[in-house]
């Protein structure tokens, strides 16, 4: 990827009222995890277990976000960002799950809404980005009905407290990792390495969702979406073979987690028969209006059965399927590749968003682009700036050829813990020393501010 200078003078002009925004999440930045009342969750006992984190690391600290967040709502009012969307992490409100509500966790992102208010910034929490309550883990987690009805009586909590003040919020962030990474291949918090086993996680998820929205509605909210992590799916060849295992990557990474929401069933009747509960009944709760539908995207997939030639197993986001399932993910080849590995193609981002226009028609709500970033190295980081300056082409395109998008969140404000890799990737647009826990604005946040005062000039 060229890392030459890009003028922000030189990107195509979006809506006045489009918002611009960054993402974080609690678990990745507020470190503070036995403070206040905070309870453990299940990326706390994960990372303590050894081996698990590829850097041996935790997130006990993490960017101190907890104590700093100040500082961090100033580097977003200067980045110019109309908006910040952080998540709420469930242990620090109900520590848990259920029963008593901790004041001091609520006490906590009241400061931050107020703080994000007073410097002209949207706040747009995230009731769940992978953060459950141990206790409730204990119980079956996310395998189990109980966790999607504690998980609505905690987004009664949450808009009690923040809805006088919160016109955006988002339920759940990227089912699709919980369910597969999590409880399907043990590759992140809580570990478990069930395989196809793992999909009642994703119908529970989704439950959760629909009565969470259930509860926001009732407490007056609106602005109300879900953040699903989606790519194009790519066959890696022609064959019957290959284009029958891409479809089925397809359904279980998209239309698994898109279908339920958007159009009230799942995309298939065998896939459904294998889920647990009221289906029916579910997908009516499910499936009720959203006021905008949130796509984190990263990257698109090339897909071919397993064990064919050439056939060679990609890494799926740093980690590696095992054989027994029916499709591979290959290297994508021909494209410049971020430090994680993963391959940089903005075109797939107007690719997809014009398919979903496509494929669900009037019943896709307006869209916004809820994660969108790379991991680089360094703060003079040009490559990150060509990431953004063609994504946001790309994303240009997809409206100008009528697909309706209304805002636009780089991942992430800061460098945080990314999760099973620790602290090896760096997403931020500001850098993070983390031993003195100094913050750097790098080259591409100074580049982003001058897109958005271009771009609130009219």
């Amino acid at each position: 990827m060229t890392t030459a200078p890009v003028s922000p003078l030189s990107l195509p002009r979006f809506p006045r009222d489009f918002l611009w925004g960054v993402s974080t999440s609690a678990a990745q930045i507020e470190g503070a995890v036995a403070e206040d009342g905070r309870g453990r969750s299940v990326w706390d006992v994960f990372a303590a277990e050894a081996g698990r984190i590829k850097d041996g690391s935790d997130a006990r600290v993490a960017t101190d976000h907890y104590h700093r967040y100040r500082e961090d709502v100033a580097l977003t009012e200067e980045l110019g960002a109309g908006a910040y969307r952080f998540s709420v992490a469930w242990p620090r409100v109900v520590p848990d799950g259920d029963g008593p509500v901790n004041e001091a966790g609520l006490d906590f992102y009241d400061r931050l809404v107020d703080a994000l208010l007073a410097a002209g910034i949207a706040p747009v929490p995230t009731l769940f980005h992978w953060d459950t309550p141990q206790a409730l883990e204990e119980r079956g987690g996310w395998l189990v009905r109980e966790t999607a009805e504690r998980f609505a009586a905690y987004a009664d909590v949450v808009a009690g407290r923040l809805g006088d003040r919160v016109e955006h919020w988002i339920t759940l962030n990227e089912p699709a990792e919980v369910t597969l990474l999590g409880y399907g291949l043990g590759q992140h918090a809580p570990g478990r390495q069930l395989l196809f086993e793992a999909l009642p996680a994703a119908h529970h998820q989704l439950l959760g969702h629909g009565l969470a929205v259930q509860a926001l509605r009732a407490r007056g909210a609106t602005g109300i979406g879900i953040a699903n992590s989606h790519g194009p799916t790519w066959s890696a060849s022609a064959s019957e073979a290959d284009t029958e295992a891409a479809a089925l990557y397809d359904l279980l990474l998209n239309r698994l987690f898109a279908e339920p929401v958007l159009l009230g069933r799942y995309p298939d009747e065998e896939l459904a028969a294998l889920l647990p509960g009221p289906v029916a009944e579910d997908l009516k709760v499910i499936s009720q209006p959203l006021d905008r539908y949130g796509i984190n995207y990263y990257q698109p997939t090339l897909v071919g059965a397993p064990g064919t030639d050439g056939a060679a197993a990609a890494d799926f986001g740093g980690i590696r399927l095992p054989p027994e399932l029916p499709f591979a993910p290959r290297e994508i080849e021909g494209y410049p590749r971020t430090d994680f590995g993963w391959p940089v193609v903005p075109q797939a981002l107007t690719e997809l968003l014009v398919t979903f226009r496509e494929r669900y028609g009037d019943r896709l709500p307006p869209v916004v682009i809820t994660e969108n970033g790379c991991s680089y190295e360094g703060i003079e980081d040009g490559e990150r700036i060509a990431f953004l300056d063609g994504h946001l082409r790309a994303l240009h395109a997809a409206m100008a050829s009528g697909v309706d998008v209304r805002g636009y969140f780089v991942w992430s404000l800061t460098d945080n813990f990314e999760w099973a890799e620790g602290y090896a990737r760096r997403f931020g647009l500001v850098h993070v020393d983390y031993a003195t826990l100094e913050r750097t604005p790098k080259a591409s946040y100074h580049w982003l501010r001058e897109v958005l005062r271009e771009q609130a000039r009219g």
